[in-house]
């Protein structure tokens, strides 16, 4: 968007009255500034809500969202419906499924194959997937940092088959599916726009879906390897940590886009953030309600207060991102995961026990 389109002073309240677009518009405008302002990063659609539930203490106009609660996980399906939820959100029209799993930071296998199953699940539900379609994976990300490395570890595991149908001159088959995959790297290692990459691959093998794995931005370090979140609208790589490239998506590579993140990073001054928010949380169940230090907490801004933290870290980590020490094994189990979850969704004749035997 053009920078003008955030000036308020072009606006005065009394031509909002009466007109609920138009008041939609103006809050738009207040709420957008001030993310904006602090910088708030993160991929995760279940997010981008929270931070607007939290702050308006009502849900975002034009967008639905459904739970789904489960022993060992739970899903959130926030679906955009239009373009009010599409600005409030930040997120393209379309289904944005998150699936929350706490046990995902150190899985048993049981856990693991119950993940995968259910991530077929979610992208057979997705797919319009027959006999003939075929499909191109793309690892997203940099093999060199353990972080960002998720998408190629994936397509390491992924179950390719597009070489043999053509061999054999088949449209179809019964237990495979026509499956193509690519890790393009990154711009830094090729020189070349990864979206450039990826559509000259689309434009010369005929793909019917692109699917794209990456790893995301979090505001909450809770979530770091513990959330799935599955779209239909397409990817923006790096636009979590400010470094946005070019979108990922129908509009662009002319056929259906579905992507799937886990986020691995999270921002260092929100961490700090939401650190003293819970150290602020004890302190006032600590205190007598009415005096005043009480008085104090209560009055500290979450505005004021994240500022202050980006203006202190400023001059020593500026632009920092956060990663668990324990990074290496957490890309790898959930590489398998998405592995086992995107053969068993493409391929019909593969099931768990397939891919846990032969596909490592």
């Amino acid at each position: 968007m053009q920078g003008n389109c955030f000036d308020t002073s072009i606006f005065s309240i009394h031509k909002f009255r009466g007109n609920t677009k138009n008041m939609y518009e103006y809050n738009y405008i207040k709420y957008i500034r001030r993310i904006k302002m602090f910088q708030i990063r993160t991929d995760l659609a279940v997010e981008a809500r929270e931070l607007y539930s939290e702050e308006k203490k009502r849900e975002v106009p034009g967008v639905e969202v459904k739970k789904e609660e489960n022993e060992k996980f739970s899903i959130i399906r926030v679906k955009v419906l239009d373009e009010i939820g599409e600005k409030y959100m930040g997120k393209p029209i379309g289904s944005y499924i998150t699936i929350e799993v706490p046990g995902l930071k150190h899985p048993d296998e049981d856990l693991k194959d119950e993940i995968s199953k259910q991530i077929a699940k979610e992208l057979k539900a997705l797919i319009n997937n027959t006999g003939n379609t075929k499909s191109l994976i793309v690892g997203l990300g940099n093999w060199n940092v353990t972080p960002d490395a998720l998408g190629p570890k994936v397509v390491e595991r992924v179950l390719v088959t597009r070489h043999f149908f053509i061999n054999y001159s088949k449209e179809s088959d019964e237990t495979f599916a026509n499956v193509s995959a690519l890790s393009p790297g990154v711009m830094g290692l090729t020189g070349i726009e990864t979206s450039e990459i990826i559509k000259g691959v689309v434009e010369k093998t005929s793909p019917d879906l692109v699917i794209c794995i990456d790893a995301l931005a979090s505001r909450n370090m809770n979530r770091i390897s513990t959330t799935i979140q599955i779209s239909d609208t397409g990817i923006s790589p790096g636009s979590g940590v400010g470094n946005k490239r070019l979108g990922l998506n129908k509009e662009y590579l002319k056929v259906p886009v579905i992507s799937i993140g886990v986020p691995t990073v999270v921002d260092a001054a929100t961490m700090v953030n939401d650190t003293m928010d819970l150290i602020i949380h004890s302190m006032k169940s600590q205190s007598k309600v009415g005096t005043e230090f009480y008085r104090i907490l209560e009055d500290i801004s979450k505005d004021e207060k994240y500022s202050l933290i980006k203006e202190v870290l400023e001059p020593f980590m500026p632009n920092t991102i956060v990663t668990p020490k324990e990074i290496d094994e957490l890309i790898n189990n959930l590489a398998i995961i998405l592995a086992n979850g995107l053969n068993m969704a493409l391929h019909p004749g593969i099931d768990l026990k397939d891919v846990n035997r032969y596909i490592k």
